[in-house]
């Protein structure tokens, strides 16, 4: 962020920020230029135009100095004035739930790209606009049909915390920590900054504890999963969460998903992977684009925990019976929390930069199943993997014997075989 604000100096800059609710967008923003005596925050609410263009002003002639004068009714008449009043000094602006604009008045973008246009080569604004609600924000600044298509000069996509970050924090702030609560941790937050946040304030760094604090009267996990998607859905929004729900259980082809709901779901799927970035196709290592031998997972550990424990028994969920609750997330948790750790490897790989592709592998029919491959194209390297809670319970033998079918598309590469258990984490 600062190399931006440097840049702004000389050049109008905009940054458009994305990232999925609960990321830490705002506080990362706020934190980046909280020494900045000139920069403006404004947050924009589902109200009437006139009543956010008082609240603007006010805050514009208290953060900036100025008199503004005469009653504003437009927020393009503010986004003028302070494109005008950047010509002659160098602030930051950051507009802060932006997308919220279609709900107050839609044609401020088209206002907006008409001021950029006409003042950006004599301004010296840092314009940050942040949203959390990611298929409107990829609309406003992707979609080449938008007024302010093409206008961003930077791209900032805010991503959970990975695992080795994740790691650091659980060992600051529990240094005693084993690896089951490392993978409880990583299971229940996915490294979402907020997640993260609510269980170290209250400790909860064991699944017991964790647990605790998700099943509990006034939990704020317990409607969290609807709180951060159902504007992302709208109307809709119930066949959307249908969908994920059979995700988070298993049910993770298209023809599964559709011979239970018994309606298509192709447009569905697309919109969760294309426009809301919730779900993503997983195709085995080396198959061909076009191929249909496809699953889906959900992309966030959170939300697929919530599909699969809260949503699916909302019943139990409405009547307060959360100790029931907590039993089936107990019950299945040894099983679920394998696959997390597939998930927890394949990211642990990724941080190394060590090879081309990440994967999984498995033939049709899901025979020959392989959790992780691994390729260097570059060094001629394909490392073969599985994943289990225990040692004891993986078979090198075995794994070889998967892989013997990889080495008849990979000629010429250098196999190195490994078990994956939470030893290794």
């Amino acid at each position: 962020m600062s190399s931006i604000k440097e840049r702004s100096a000389t050049n109008a800059q905009m940054t458009f920020v994305v990232g999925r609710r609960r990321i830490g967008k705002t506080s990362l923003l706020k934190k980046a230029f909280e020494n900045e005596d000139t920069t403006l925050y404004l947050f924009v609410t589902k109200k009437n135009e006139i009543l956010i263009c008082e609240e603007f002003k006010e805050e514009i002639e208290h953060k900036l100095q100025v008199k503004i004068f005469g009653l504003i009714v437009h927020f393009k008449d503010l986004f003028q004035y302070l494109m005008e009043l950047s010509e002659t000094r160098n602030f930051t602006l950051i507009i802060d739930e932006f997308q919220e604009f279609y709900s107050v008045n839609p044609s401020v973008y088209s206002e907006m790209q008409n001021i950029w246009d006409s003042c950006k080569d004599k301004s010296k604004i840092n314009l940050v606009l942040c949203g959390s609600i990611f298929s409107l924000m990829k609309k406003i600044f992707e979609n080449s049909k938008e007024p302010l298509f093409g206008r961003a000069t930077e791209r900032i996509h805010l991503r959970p915390f990975n695992v080795i970050t994740l790691k650091e924090i659980i060992a600051d702030d529990y240094p005693k920590f084993k690896n089951e609560d490392l993978l409880a941790f990583y299971t229940f937050t996915g490294g979402v900054a907020k997640y993260v946040e609510l269980l170290v304030n209250k400790k909860a760094f064991t699944l017991a504890k964790i647990l605790d604090e998700v099943f509990r009267e006034n939990s704020l996990f317990i409607d969290e999963g609807r709180n951060v998607l159902i504007e992302e859905f709208g109307k809709d929004y119930a066949t959307y969460f249908s969908i994920l729900s059979l995700i988070a259980s298993s049910k993770t082809s298209r023809s599964e998903i559709e011979s239970i709901l018994e309606i298509s779901v192709g447009g569905y799927l697309d919109r969760m992977e294309n426009d809301f970035n919730l779900i993503q196709k997983v195709r085995p290592m080396f198959s061909k684009l076009g191929g249909r031998n496809i699953k889906y997972a959900i992309v966030d550990n959170f939300l697929n925990f919530w599909f699969r424990f809260i949503y699916k028994y909302q019943s139990a969920v409405e009547i307060g019976n959360f100790e029931y609750l907590r039993t089936i997330v107990e019950r299945d948790y040894p099983t679920y929390s394998g696959k997390i750790l597939e998930r927890y490897f394949t990211e642990k790989f990724a941080t190394q930069n060590l090879y081309s592709a990440i994967g999984t592998y498995w033939e049709k029919g899901n025979q020959n199943e392989i959790d992780i491959v691994a390729v260097n194209d570059f060094e001629k390297i394909v490392l073969v993997a599985e994943v289990k809670r225990k040692k004891e319970n993986i078979s090198k033998p075995l794994l070889q014997e998967k892989g013997k079918s990889l080495k008849t598309q990979l000629e010429g590469y250098i196999f190195e075989y490994q078990g994956l258990s939470m030893d290794d984490m």
